[in-house]
């Protein structure tokens, strides 16, 4: 097992985490994301947008929560949403490997992000394939990419089959997905992500059996991501944080009541999240969001301290009752290699302080930059990128 800030290219830390024992600047991160934006997955990517050392270098989009090519609208909007333009955003696999898609809009709305509604995004989803997209930026930059996957694993499967080497091109993978004895929350057994296509995740792991464990994927199951609890007081920090109006999200209030903020990202992520909390309620887990693709997020870049442990991680394909199930070795008993590291320890609070303070910040910035903009409606300098 690991102690301390867990980094997805091998090294553990007992320092603040992105940062060095002498308060450096956090270390820049270059990230390749595929997700199947999500309630989640969106707060997650807005909390990348809000770090200045991260360099998203694109996205690619899978079938899961919703169709792929919402995904991608999700993403584009998004992007747009909190003033980024230039990244990439490209469709992959819109059905998995072997099995039918089945998607979850009960879970996270029609359109994916709750109960929010964003416009059509102005920048085209790229005409590039997600695969593409993953053998074309790792070999370019050979060590120096950190994946992130927050959705089924089919487009990273699909790139490995045609780049093999893609495990040792890579800088380091995070992965949510999976539970490892732990319940389900689509089956028993299985968790969403592996389920949606547990051939994918099979052969993604066959894939890095056997590499040295500094090269090994980061795996966030439920474990540990359903720690990670979004409650109505998160909501109204947020809201704080960012210089907005009081926001109240609160279990009593009608289903479906809409944000009155006159902040846009934090109406959004307010509507995403009320839904997403009405839902967790439906299903007697507690008027709560499990952020699990924000914390992998900040798994990623460093910035949460977790610890993990090495293991062997195969997936079930074959039984009607327990397909989708992530199955680890952590003794050796199967005498194979290892091939995942296995998060069993973090820290909700650390996490939620990390991800609604760099929100918070990037909300606020947006909001000075929307009064900028008002008050010198003809001056092209309050348009640029916000970082």
């Amino acid at each position: 097992m690991s102690d301390g800030a867990g980094t997805p290219d091998g090294g553990t830390s007992l320092d603040a985490p992105g940062e060095s024992a002498s308060g450096s600047a956090a270390t820049p991160v270059r990230l390749l994301l595929d997700v199947d934006t999500g309630i989640d997955d969106a707060f997650a990517l807005v909390y990348l947008l809000s770090r200045p050392e991260v360099a998203i270098e694109a996205i690619t989009c899978t079938a899961g929560n919703v169709g792929a090519r919402q995904v991608a609208l999700n993403n584009l909007a998004l992007l747009e949403l909190c003033g980024r333009t230039g990244v990439e955003v490209a469709i992959g696999a819109e059905v998995p490997l072997q099995i039918p898609l089945v998607t979850t809009e009960e879970t996270h709305g029609p359109q994916g992000i709750g109960h929010a509604v964003l416009p059509e995004p102005a920048q085209a989803i790229s005409a590039r394939h997600a695969v593409d997209v993953w053998v074309d930026q790792v070999r370019a930059h050979p060590g120096e990419i950190t994946g992130l996957i927050t959705g089924p694993l089919t487009n990273f499967a699909l790139a490995l089959r045609r780049e093999p080497d893609l495990p040792r091109l890579l800088k380091g993978l995070v992965i949510m997905g999976g539970c490892f004895y732990y319940q389900g929350n689509t089956t028993p057994t299985a968790e969403w992500n592996v389920s949606v296509d547990p051939h994918a995740a099979k052969e993604v792991f066959q894939a890095y059996q056997g590499l040295p464990e500094e090269q090994l994927p980061v795996v966030c199951a439920l474990e540990t991501t359903e720690r990670i609890e979004m409650r109505p007081g998160h909501v109204a920090r947020l809201a704080e944080l960012a210089g907005a109006q009081p926001e109240l999200v609160l279990p009593d209030q009608p289903e479906g009541l809409r944000s009155t903020s006159d902040h846009p990202l934090i109406a959004c992520l307010s509507d995403a999240v009320r839904f997403y909390m009405e839902f967790h309620r439906l299903y007697d887990q507690g008027y709560v969001a499990h952020m699990h693709d924000a914390f992998a997020a900040a798994v990623a870049v460093g910035r949460t301290p977790i610890a993990t442990r090495t293991g062997t991680v195969d997936v079930e394909t074959t039984s009607p009752l327990l397909i989708g199930t992530t199955v680890v070795d952590y003794r050796g008993i199967w005498g194979k290699p290892a091939n995942a590291r296995i998060v069993t320890e973090n820290s909700p609070e650390d996490c939620f302080d990390e991800l609604l303070t760099s929100i918070g910040a990037l909300a606020r910035r947006l909001g000075a930059q929307a009064l900028r903009a008002a008050a010198n409606p003809g001056r092209m300098d309050d348009c640029a990128e916000v970082t």
